[in-house]
């Protein structure tokens, strides 16, 4: 079975787990425009991104609209109940599920996923039970990397470069 759905974490895998405030109390996160290039394109491909993040941020809500991310959740204290309740909703099983994640609170939807990825930097603990160690660090590309060893291992490499050229 193909992965339909790669969920994503923010700190640690999105960003470069720094949160900056500015001199007003401003949250200021960089996020990485390969990694948003990516997720556009896999959703082009009739793929399906989700977004479930511990943290609220106004921030991350404004990437997820820029991206079209249909499935955005922040604030959620336990990341594989809200999986487990989109995947009833979209109506499938943890076998067609990529996920990244960096730290402990992305671990159970990690070892629940058909396939799991983690940055080059991710907490060890994590790095243990992901299936992919990536050579990216947090908010250096890292979404990309998974995003494309996914193309690659389900044979759309023609079709991803097909959207481009």
């Amino acid at each position: 079975m193909s992965i339909d759905l790669i969920v994503l974490d923010v700190d640690g895998t999105m960003t470069n787990s720094q949160i900056t405030y500015s001199q007003n109390g401003d949250e200021i996160k960089s996020f990485n425009v390969k990694d948003g290039l990516a997720i556009v394109s896999w959703m082009k491909l009739g793929k399906r991104v989700a977004i479930i993040t511990g943290r609220k941020s106004p921030i991350v809500e404004k990437r997820a609209k820029e991206l079209h991310i249909e499935y955005f959740y922040q604030g959620v204290d336990d990341k594989m109940a809200k999986l487990n309740e989109l995947l009833e909703r979209l109506d499938i099983t943890m076998d067609s599920v990529a996920t990244i994640g960096d730290d402990l609170n992305d671990y159970k939807m990690l070892k629940a996923s058909k396939i799991s990825f983690v940055p080059q930097d991710a907490s060890e603990f994590v790095e243990k039970i992901a299936t992919v160690t990536l050579m990216n660090r947090g908010g250096e590309g890292a979404v990309r990397e998974m995003i494309e060893y996914l193309i690659s291992k389900e044979g759309l490499k023609e079709k991803y470069l097909d959207l481009w050229v």
